[in-house]
């Protein structure tokens, strides 16, 4: 259940990353910044859900990693978003504080599978 649940979690981040893209200001800057974002936001459910199909728990580790640097980077477009002045820390708030914790999560996972090994 608890893969479900995050694999259904990452999917709509990816969803509210997408919402959020298509809100973003036309200048150049915001939609080079955005369009950076919508890549490594939707990636998160696309790496998840191939993690998910992990056949060993080599391979999972491996692909939740990508998961988490999926994850970091796109922390880091938002605070680039935020520090550039294009969107509003409080406009970010919520999608930022789901991707800290979506990016907990996974790390967790990965140190629980590393200690099984």
């Amino acid at each position: 259940m608890k893969n479900q649940e995050l694999r259904n979690r990452t999917k709509s981040f990816a969803l509210r990353v997408i919402k959020m893209y298509c809100a973003l200001p036309k200048s150049t800057e915001a939609q080079v910044l955005g369009k950076q974002v919508l890549r490594s936001g939707t990636s998160v459910a696309a790496n998840y859900r191939e993690a998910s199909r992990a056949r060993s728990d080599v391979e999972l580790i491996a692909k939740l990693g990508i998961v988490e640097q999926e994850l970091d980077e796109t922390l880091l477009w938002f605070e680039l978003l935020v520090e550039s002045k294009i969107l509003s820390s409080a406009k970010m708030t919520k999608i930022h504080q789901e991707a800290e914790e979506l990016l907990s999560m996974v790390v967790a996972a990965i140190k629980r599978l590393k200690g099984k090994q």
